[in-house]
């Protein structure tokens, strides 16, 4: 059989991604033989955003640690992302995690998966975040986080629920955080007037 007839019915039997659960868990389509915790997509650990000075700008984690744990991951994942090349995979094996980092202007956006999760979905929500924080911040920078932080913590909390997407669309998101900045400004005006009657 030529290669190119095998590569079309290799295509013929593939499953679109739109037909597969984003956010399923647990058994696997692809056999019996398939370990039993395959994700279709990447369960995160926590996710680091820092600048090329190495300075934390966000921090999410979605299992257990304490502080001190924390500040030591935090370090140590710094220090070896920024040693790498530029050239060099966005992947790396790193204790029994994978890293998946990608680098937007200024800075870093790192995540730990577990070991039998898809890193390029994991390239594909670090993009999503970064399309959502655009779209909210028009063309997010490094200031924009240093300065809104808790907007873009709200952000990450309207996408993703315990490590895992919760909401794929952006439209979704963008609304509820729109929603939430109003009742927020709804409520200050509130309390100005108040704090004038007060007066």
């Amino acid at each position: 059989m030529p290669a190119s007839s095998k590569t079309d019915l290799l295509l013929a039997k593939a499953k679109p991604i739109s037909d597969v659960p984003f956010g399923s868990r647990g058994g696997s389509s692809l056999g019996s033989g398939a370990a039993s915790s395959f994700s279709p997509r990447g369960t995160m650990q926590f996710m680091l955003l820092f600048s090329r000075q190495g300075k934390l700008r966000l921090q999410k984690w979605y299992v257990p640690l304490s502080d001190k744990e924390k500040k030591k991951i935090t370090r140590e994942l710094v220090q070896t992302v920024l040693a790498r090349k530029p050239k060099m995979c966005s992947f790396l094996e790193w204790r029994d995690l994978k890293i998946v980092y990608k680098r937007y202007a200024s800075l870093y956006f790192c995540c730990a998966i577990e070991d039998q999760d898809n890193e390029l979905i994991t390239l594909e929500i670090i993009h999503r975040y970064v399309e959502l924080l655009d779209k909210y911040f028009g063309s997010v920078c490094e200031l924009d986080i240093i300065f809104n932080f808790e907007k873009a913590y709200f952000i990450l909390d309207e996408f993703l629920l315990g490590g895992e997407v919760q909401e794929t669309s952006k439209k979704n998101v963008l609304k509820a955080i729109e929603q939430a900045d109003l009742l927020q400004e709804s409520q200050n005006e509130d309390w100005g007037g108040l704090s004038e009657d007060i007066l």
